[in-house]
């Protein structure tokens, strides 16, 4: 498993990179804001939202698609994720 942290802003980032594997990936939000997370065209009013939770949220990312993560304008989340290390 490789874990990261990202700092998530109101400019859209990849949090979790295209790889010629499907996989399961777990999110975890640090702090109390919500972080939206989809493609390449994600906003805080198109994405999935995610909240602060105890446990990690599962996302399954298919092959060859990449995730992107956004916050609302002005507010800045931490956000780990847990990826498998399928290499």
């Amino acid at each position: 498993m490789i874990s990261k942290s990202y700092s998530i802003t109101d400019a859209r980032q990849i949090v979790v990179a295209a790889d010629d594997q499907p996989r399961h990936v777990y999110l975890q939000i640090v702090g109390n804001s919500t972080v939206y997370v989809g493609g390449a065209d994600v906003t805080s009013s198109l994405g999935v939202p995610y909240e602060k939770h105890s446990s990690p949220h599962t996302v399954f990312v298919p092959t060859n698609q990449t995730l992107y993560a956004v916050c609302a304008t002005a507010v800045t989340e931490t956000l780990r994720v847990l990826t498998p290390d399928l290499d």
